[in-house]
């Protein structure tokens, strides 16, 4: 039985606000010029994403029902990998860190000056532990999307946006395994559920709208590109009801649009935001929906592909 079934109960958000406290911020929820359009910056978290949340809370949940860890294990593009390496240091646990080839250099490197061992792969490699969880090594696998208290742990960011935004109607949040947007959609359906969660994807990798239209999980082409936070080849088969029962609507967005959201975010709002992290504020400007918020969720882009992207401007 898939255990992500069942929906999130009010008590498992607020132990997760409980855990997380003192660790992850409280983001704030930016207004931006203009447009009825409300940023979340997940980036501004430590470790530059919203990943902290689920991470800590995973961890500590681990930690508060005695269960034996010898060492965290995990696989990640390298948010959650981050963030599950840093709250492991905090407990003196050794952590290896599975990565796909594409992952970002400025995050390896994060992952390595926070003492993880990191074991690269082809994306292809990689996307089989995502599904199959088996690495070989020694230590509790913390899975970056299929786990209850990682999808709680992103459910707090819409406690926080339903406390600063009461009258939300839409919600834009990029799509990569998909614990945050139905982390999301499972806090702020349950007391305003008339509110649309969408999905963002981007042109070069679209599993989740290919997907809705096969009525199933399929598998896509994945283009390579700078966007290492989002867009796999498939959508993971156990996040695929979940997807079914909270995702409204899925858009897609170019490479151009999530390059010009990013100029946009840097030149108007003094935010640096990667390129999962700017994809929803891309669709968002397309839309210009009412009361919408869009998530901004991580900020570590290389320096050299961020010179890029603002010297064409």
């Amino acid at each position: 039985m898939n255990p992500l079934l069942d929906r999130l109960t009010k008590e498992e958000i607020a132990a997760a606000r409980r855990r997380i406290e003192g660790t992850a911020l409280r983001t704030p929820l930016v207004p931006t010029e203009g447009a009825d359009l409300w940023l979340k910056l997940e980036c501004l978290q430590p470790f530059g994403s919203y990943k902290i949340r689920g991470a800590t809370n995973a961890l500590t949940a681990h930690m508060e029902r005695g269960e034996a860890l010898r060492g965290v294990v995990s696989a990640s593009a390298g948010n959650f990998g981050q963030a599950i390496a840093a709250a492991a240091r905090r407990i003196d646990r050794p952590v290896v860190i599975h990565v796909p080839d594409n992952a970002a250099a400025v995050k390896v490197a994060a992952l390595e000056r926070l003492g993880a061992t990191v074991r690269r792969h082809s994306f292809d490699d990689w996307w089989r532990i995502m599904e199959s969880r088996a690495t070989g090594d020694d230590g509790t696998f913390f899975h970056p999307v299929c786990e209850r208290e990682v999808i709680a742990g992103a459910a707090t960011i819409g406690e926080e946006i339903l406390e600063d935004l009461p009258d939300v109607a839409q919600v834009f949040i990029p799509i990569g395994g998909g614990g945050l947007s139905t982390g999301i959609a499972q806090s702020i359906k349950r007391r305003r559920p008339d509110c649309r969660i969408v999905a963002v994807e981007v042109e070069t990798a679209v599993p989740l709208q290919a997907a809705f239209a096969a009525g199933e999980p399929v598998t896509v082409e994945k283009q390579r590109n700078f966007i290492d936070g989002m867009g796999s080849t498939r959508v993971l088969d156990e996040m695929w009801p979940l997807f079914q029962r909270y995702i409204d609507e899925v858009i897609v967005v170019t490479i151009a649009e999530i390059e010009e959201a990013i100029r946009h975010l840097a030149s108007r709002h003094h935010v640096i935001a990667e390129g999962a992290g700017a994809a929803a504020t891309a669709a968002a400007m397309r839309a210009q929906a009412p009361s919408s918020v869009a998530i901004v969720s991580g900020g570590n882009l290389d320096p050299a592909e961020l010179s890029r992207i603002l010297a064409a401007d």
